[in-house]
């Protein structure tokens, strides 16, 4: 059942309280990467444009319950401003008398930032009390921060027991394309999981293996199952304690489950270390670094023909350029393909905003965690707050 939109709920004349997700990089008191405020914009001008006024909330960083000077939204609700041409409302607090009073004095056209959620314990704490007295600052509340989706935080899970509740542009969009990914995916389907452990994609990789037609190993877990099948993996980074769960996976996902058939390999996980290309053998002393050129070119096949492509991780340490050859490689290939491209946040959002492929893709989730418990079945408690559109 789809849920219900900022479409189905009517803004004239109302004031909307909105989660948003404006945990972005600060420096020098400026705003260093407004991806996620530009994403949380369709929503905003949305309201604006319908007649609603608006207050925003969001977290930034990790204060973990106490005021942080340099965890002010400050900057963030300049740059908002700037992307709005308009002047956004700020409050030193996010609840208590004068944030009411902020809060009441809005005008439809009017925007307010409350100030950081996470200055108060209670938001993590997800508690009830603290959730009534955000939702007594709105008539009617919007989530538009996926990226917060799987946290049962009282601005996430709370607000919505209190008052009418929609998702907003960005919600709507990430529910839908990685729904449908699970539910109804065009065929052949095929998933990428890269990062560095395999306990971080366990419940993901066996989610996984019943829906897709294959799904393609990379990043440093590739090491584990490599150990799991008596392979020489040199130094190269494995989960001890994973090697036999890995076994269990490779044994489960047989004929789905693709491994490197070659890779790079280093001294150092260093720039200006030696490497070298080797195939499923890694000499002592040498570490795997990225996905070698047979393996793009196994991958890049198996993708290039597929209907609907997630990929959650990179292929190799790609922050480092020698060994990041991989990693793009296979994102121009995702690219170029014809079907749903979707990457799942963290990481791999990260790549394919480096390598300027994001614009290509079908989708870029804004949520790393979000996104990795969605693909593992999970159901988001920020997801579930939400009503589902009436009949």
């Amino acid at each position: 059942m789809a849920k219900r939109t900022l479409e189905d709920v009517d803004v004239k004349g109302r004031r909307v309280l909105m989660r948003v997700d404006f945990n972005v990089p600060l420096e020098n008191g400026g705003v260093t990467d407004d991806t996620r405020i530009e994403a949380a914009l369709p929503s905003i001008k949305y309201v604006l444009d319908n007649g609603g006024s608006l207050v925003l909330m969001s977290h930034l960083g990790r204060p973990k319950g106490k005021v942080v000077e340099d965890l002010r939204m400050a900057p963030v609700a300049a740059r908002l401003g700037e992307l709005l041409g308009t002047q956004v409302k700020t409050v030193d607090d996010c609840v208590g008398p004068e944030v009411q009073k902020a809060a009441e004095g809005l005008e439809p056209g009017d925007i307010l930032l409350l100030e950081n959620l996470r200055f108060h314990p209670e938001e993590e704490e997800g508690d009830d009390d603290f959730a009534r007295q955000l939702a007594s600052l709105g008539d009617l509340y919007v989530n538009d921060a996926f990226g917060t989706a799987h946290r049962a935080h009282a601005s996430v899970a709370g607000v919505p027991r209190h008052l009418e509740a929609a998702a907003g542009y960005l919600m709507e969009k990430e529910v839908k394309y990685l729904g449908d990914a699970l539910a109804d995916p065009a065929r052949p389907f095929v998933a990428i999981l890269g990062g560095a452990k395999v306990s971080d994609k366990v419940t993901v990789i066996e989610n996984l293996l019943g829906k897709v037609d294959s799904l393609l190993i990379g990043g440093a877990m590739t090491y584990t199952f490599m150990k799991a099948q008596g392979l020489p993996v040199g130094d190269s980074l494995v989960e001890e304690e994973r090697v036999e769960l890995a076994g269990e996976l490779l044994s489960k996902g047989a004929g789905k489950l693709i491994l490197p058939v070659d890779h790079v390999v280093a001294k150092e996980l260093d720039a200006s270390s030696e490497t070298r290309t080797v195939g499923n053998e890694i000499p002592d002393g040498w570490k795997g670094v990225d996905i070698g050129p047979r393996t793009v070119g196994k991958y890049s096949a198996e993708v290039a023909d597929a209907g609907t492509v997630v990929w959650n991780g990179p292929m190799g340490i790609f922050e480092i350029e020698p060994f990041a050859a991989g990693t793009k490689a296979l994102a121009e290939a995702i690219a170029s393909s014809g079907g749903t491209s979707i990457i799942g946040g963290g990481d791999s959002a990260a790549a394919v905003q480096k390598f300027g492929l994001a614009g290509r893709m079908s989708h870029v989730s804004t949520g790393g965690g979000a996104s990795l418990e969605f693909l593992e079945g999970k159901v988001l408690p920020g997801v579930a707050a939400i009503p589902d559109k009436s009949p």
